[in-house]
């Protein structure tokens, strides 16, 4: 494993859990290699069935993307703790499992310990809540992470862009959520107003 080597403004830890839509995940590693961001990645094993499930990429492949990775048991990982300094986290997709999980602070889990940790140190914590219909208990859920300070961000369609692709749809959503965590990037479209 190489020695970080980026400052925390270009380093991000990214979470994947064993929520529907691993590909969202799978192409934020893809842009951020591109964008030469430092990326610290955790996939939970229900993430792992998931990708398996729903993509043809092997699960090492998307390892292979990040520039570090850890399993979600090790705890001990230098992620883990508010010294190693990042610019912040995103769990994409989260399911409602890791949602509760970091609303609660339980922290039995390396993703978990993680988004604990970029919350109590002040930093950006983005979860791409991937979930339908909601009931009471999750809208709680969401409700006690952002007081916590998380951003809530269900990967909901932009069709303004007139996507016609899956690949548009999840280009502009990842796109959306790296620009709500401060990185620049071109994958999604400005709303310019309406064209008259």
């Amino acid at each position: 494993m190489n020695k970080p080597v980026n400052t925390p403004a270009r380093r991000l830890v990214v979470g994947i859990s064993g929520a529907s839509g691993a590909r969202l995940g799978i192409r934020l590693l893809e842009i951020t290699r591109k964008l030469r961001v430092e990326t610290h990645l955790v996939i939970s094993a229900a993430g792992q069935d998931t990708i398996t499930q729903e993509t043809d990429w092997q699960v090492s492949e998307v390892q292979a993307l990040a520039d570090f990775t850890y399993p979600d048991d090790a705890i001990g990982a230098s992620i883990a703790s508010g010294s190693f300094h990042t610019h912040g986290m995103v769990i994409i997709p989260c399911s409602i499992k890791t949602l509760s999980a970091v609303a609660n602070s339980f922290t039995s889990t390396l993703i978990s310990r993680a988004a604990d940790v970029t919350l109590k140190e002040g930093r950006h914590l983005v979860l791409v809540v991937r979930e339908t219909p909601l009931h009471r208990g999750h809208l709680r859920l969401m409700t006690l992470a952002a007081e916590a300070g998380a951003v809530i961000y269900p990967p909901v369609p932009v069709f303004y862009a007139r996507p016609q692709t899956i690949d548009e749809l999840v280009d502009n959503t990842v796109g959306r959520v790296l620009a709500r965590l401060g990185i620049e990037n071109e994958l999604f479209q400005v709303w310019n107003g309406i064209e008259k």
